[in-house]
């Protein structure tokens, strides 16, 4: 799931982005814990990864799920 951080402004301007991992359903507004970011070297729009309280990932586990979109950038994930 792709969203945001309302309220909380990234360096682009635009409100925080954030992917949301261990549901696949759609959802409209959620709570979770920020286990990481996937940091763009090439791009300033950094991403949170954020998850329901109790789920982990590996590093691996959480790039493969946001290849969909970060193929297309230089990207690692920070803890």
């Amino acid at each position: 799931m792709n969203g945001y951080v309302p309220g909380i402004l990234a360096p682009d301007g635009d409100d925080l982005d954030a992917y949301f991992l261990g549901t696949d359903k759609p959802l409209t507004k959620v709570e979770g814990i920020c286990i990481a970011i996937v940091h763009r070297r090439n791009d300033d729009d950094d991403k949170l990864i954020v998850v329901p309280e109790g789920i982990r990932y590996t590093d691996e586990e959480i790039m493969k799920q946001v290849a969909f979109q970060e193929h297309l950038y230089d990207s690692i994930v920070v803890r």
